[in-house]
């Protein structure tokens, strides 16, 4: 079967949800926020036992997530408005729209990098090791990630370029971008990112078990992990994008982070758990 005009033909497909938002009384639940709210959920019971396995004190990561979450979330927001401002500001754009969060629209760099500097607060705070914490929460935040990704699944969203494989995603006319109209399915990228994801995870904490990784060296991993995926990933979305040359935004910030990450894995790959500080009285040391 060759792709021409319109995908109807296809015989098996993933279809698309009729909607992302269900009504309880008054109240809209919405499938975006539910993804982001049982995914951390997820996040916070492993890296607890993690944690916990490492020599922290129980308990400390629910509180550390009080604040890392509030400020990855904005985090999130803000990276989404620097990387994509015409959706926000110019002629006949609101910016109070900047504050209607549940509508869509987190970079998920920016929530790292708000997580992490809410962690940091925390830890210093609660008297417990950011490195420890952060390999910890590592394959967690996979975890966390890839529930996430059913949110844009129900909103029909960020999906793939056109096609015809078996596992192709239904999107409705109205969600089709301007130029795709006359096809019916759509490579359900949300899809690839997830599983991707749920690998990870289970690779890092299979490496983690072998190699005892501190010093933040499984965080990095996780940050190898997961951009190697979100690379091309990237290559495949069509919906609108910023772009530098010939690649999206997030393509080049997948390069450059994978880089990064990569430069501190090597630097600290000779440290061992001795370089992780000793816990005193079931709490661990600030680093």
């Amino acid at each position: 079967m060759t792709l021409q005009g319109s995908l109807h033909s296809v015989s098996t497909s993933i279809p698309s949800p009729s909607t992302g938002v269900w009504e309880i009384g008054p109240v809209p639940l919405r499938a975006y926020a539910l993804g982001i709210i049982i995914g951390a959920l997820l996040a916070i019971w492993i890296t607890e036992k993690r944690f916990v396995a490492r020599g922290g004190k129980p308990g400390v990561v629910g509180d550390i997530a009080i604040w890392a979450i509030p400020f990855g979330i904005v985090g999130a927001r803000i990276y989404h408005v620097i990387t994509d401002p015409e959706l926000y500001f110019g002629e006949g754009r609101s910016v109070v729209d900047v504050l209607y969060v549940w509508q869509g629209g987190l970079g998920i760099w920016g929530a790292v990098m708000g997580g992490a500097l809410g962690a940091y607060i925390a830890c210093r705070r609660y008297n417990a090791s950011y490195s420890m914490l952060a390999d910890s929460l590592a394959p967690g935040l996979l975890v966390a990630q890839a529930v996430g990704r059913l949110g844009n699944y129900f909103n029909q969203e960020l999906f793939g370029q056109p096609t015809d494989l078996p596992w192709a995603l239904e999107i409705d006319p109205v969600n089709r971008p301007t130029g795709f109209e006359q096809f019916a399915t759509f490579h359900p990228t949300f899809l690839y990112e997830l599983l991707w994801n749920l690998a990870a995870a289970a690779l890092l904490i299979a490496l983690d078990r072998r190699y005892s990784f501190t010093a933040g060296r499984a965080f990095a991993l996780y940050v190898m992990l997961y951009t190697a995926g979100r690379f091309w990933i990237e290559l495949l979305r069509i919906d609108t994008a910023n772009e530098i040359g010939p690649f999206r935004v997030n393509v080049w910030t997948s390069v450059v982070v994978f880089v990064l990450a990569l430069i501190y894995y090597l630097r600290t790959r000779r440290r061992t758990r001795l370089d992780e500080p000793t816990p005193v009285d079931g709490g661990s040391s600030t680093e």
